[in-house]
């Protein structure tokens, strides 16, 4: 049975991009040397930040949108089929990606 996720306030739910394991040159880069992917996948948003009036702010992504993030934000979690995913906040999202 498949979990789903759904984030609460302004918090996104992101698949993790693979990171390459051969280098340009040809080296097999093990995993424990390689660096943790900036990139990612929305899975799922939550509905948007309120602000101190308890006005809803609504989320600038969509689920599929490819993102940015920054390199130590969010809680990473186990997915279904050891999936690497990240939930983490709107504002540590630094951009989408075309």
């Amino acid at each position: 049975m498949a979990r789903t996720y759904e984030p609460l306030g302004d918090r996104v739910v992101i698949k993790q991009s693979d990171s390459e394991e051969v280098s340009r040159g040809g080296l097999v880069i093990p995993d424990s040397a390689k660096e943790k992917p900036q990139e990612g996948e929305v899975l799922a948003i939550g509905p948007g930040r309120l602000t101190d009036e308890g006005k809803r702010i609504p989320m600038e992504l969509k689920v599929g949108d490819k993102i940015l993030y920054s390199r130590y934000a969010g809680t990473e979690v186990k997915g279904d089929d050891d999936d690497e995913l990240l939930v983490l906040r709107e504002s540590d999202i630094l951009a989408k990606v075309g």
